[in-house]
């Protein structure tokens, strides 16, 4: 039988000890800490009927057993090594390094997502630790890594991979706020397998993940200067297809063939890869405007004769294209700006979206309008200005028209222009004004013109 025993004096004060009288003579004791007497007492009755089954070759009855399951590991292996209970399997503890690497090995993303992805996770093992239990993630500890992501540095190699810190070597607010929303959907995914109860990054919110700091219009005249100094046709391609019809570089160029291309209707068939995966964003169709027809002809003519793709050069995988157009826009005697590439787009849908429906651009340009707001539209100076000269009417009559304090020339809009013939004279003197090889665009081409219907047998 079990006897309770108290502790009067000394360190072991006010505790209590359960001693068991084993079949081979042995006494194991059981220290319960500090409890109420009656607990205590509770705690050794029971232990005593456990001892009496045990005896007897009896099973547990249902509430003795249910109070053994109840007992937490530490006590429940105290009554293991008495001989009272069989040791129990503890399962293994899920980590924060097993939970990372599970989430990467299960996501199916592309290349750049994966890329963001690794990025982010690799910042919260850095912090929390990979042997870390999941259940040790507190809310408190997920709060420091929060406020960690406001004053965090990377070194000099993570800082050229990236390309995402700050002058002063400090993480963006938007990177800060896209690796915090990774964080939330890796420990979403933890919840989800039934591997904690309750994330600990549920009440914190990721924040805006656009930069306006990074945002750069790059204006009309800029853009032929650099089309005057790129090296080749490709290049002028690239320029062309990102600045003047919104294109993504170089997931949307690399793989776009002249048959995209629907000269008789001056429309451009887009293929995005980054919305392919959402129903109805599979394709996309885009105008051409006189600009961009200009460069399309020149490359369609000095094609060789087969070559389906608009691009062919994107198709090797040495080509550095930040490297070599940050050297293009150089020579053209201007300064890189932030995003090379996606401020051409950016500056497009400025342009677009101040003469035509925002949803209308919206559908060119392959994103939300609410996506459009956040991280492409970019206020102009010019209509600060006509507010302050009180001239309401100003963005109805100059929609498409560049502020002449930018330093840009005017574009004329389709809509102003008496003729297609003198819009096309129009352009081909701009562009020849900068010292760019033009060739007269026409209306009609050898190429039979393709649409989206399957073509009838004859």
């Amino acid at each position: 039988m079990a006897s309770l025993t108290t502790f009067k004096d000394g360190p072991r004060a006010g505790t209590h000890r359960i001693i068991l009288t084993l079949p081979d003579g042995r006494r194991p004791a059981i220290y319960l800490g500090r409890l109420e007497v009656a607990t205590a007492e509770t705690i050794r009755d029971r232990i005593t009927s456990i001892e009496s089954c045990r005896k007897a070759g009896d099973d547990l009855s249902r509430s003795l057993a249910a109070w053994v399951d109840s007992l937490a590991d530490s006590f429940h292996e105290k009554l293991a090594k008495a001989g009272l209970v069989a040791t129990r399997a503890v399962a293994a503890k899920q980590t924060v390094g097993g939970l990372v690497a599970t989430f990467l090995e299960r996501s199916q993303v592309k290349a750049g997502t994966r890329r963001t992805y690794e990025q982010a996770t690799s910042s919260l093992v850095a912090f929390l630790g990979a042997a870390t239990s999941l259940e040790d993630v507190t809310v408190e500890r997920a709060d420091a890594w929060r406020a960690h992501m406001a004053t965090e540095t990377e070194g000099k190699a993570l800082r050229k991979k990236n390309r995402r810190t700050t002058a002063d070597n400090k993480l963006a607010r938007a990177t800060a706020a896209k690796r915090v929303k990774v964080a939330k959907g890796v420990f979403r995914c933890a919840v989800r397998w039934d591997w904690l109860q309750r994330s600990p990054f549920d009440h914190m919110r990721s924040g805006s993940q656009a930069n306006a700091e990074r945002a750069f219009y790059v204006t009309p005249e800029a853009t032929v200067a650099i089309l005057a100094k790129c090296p080749s046709l490709d290049w002028k391609l690239v320029a062309g297809l990102c600045r003047y019809a919104g294109v993504r570089c170089p997931s949307e160029i690399v793989g776009m063939t002249w048959d995209d291309v629907l000269w008789d209707t001056n429309r451009l068939v887009v293929r995005p890869s980054k919305t392919s995966g959402h129903e109805g964003h599979e394709v996309r169709v885009v105008p051409i405007c006189p600009e961009l027809r200009v460069i399309l002809e020149q490359a369609f003519d000095a094609a060789t004769e087969g070559e389906k793709s608009v691009v062919p050069s994107l198709r090797s995988a040495g080509t550095n294209l930040r490297t070599t157009f940050t050297k293009i826009v150089t020579r053209a005697g201007l300064k890189p700006w932030p995003r090379l590439f996606q401020n051409l787009r950016s500056s497009r849908a400025t342009e677009w979206v101040e003469t035509y429906p925002a949803h209308v651009v919206a559908r060119w340009l392959g994103h939300s309008v609410a996506v459009a707001a956040a991280h492409y539209l970019q206020p102009r100076d010019h209509h600060a200005d006509a507010v302050v000269r009180g001239d309401v009417g100003y963005a109805t009559r100059h929609a498409t028209r560049a502020n002449p304090a930018e330093g840009s020339q005017d574009v004329v809009p389709v809509s102003q222009a008496k003729s297609l013939d003198w819009l096309e004279d129009h352009v081909e003197a701009v562009l020849t004004s900068q010292g760019v090889a033009t060739s007269r665009v026409v209306n009609s081409r050898s190429v039979t013109p393709r649409g989206f219907e399957p073509r009838l047998p004859p």
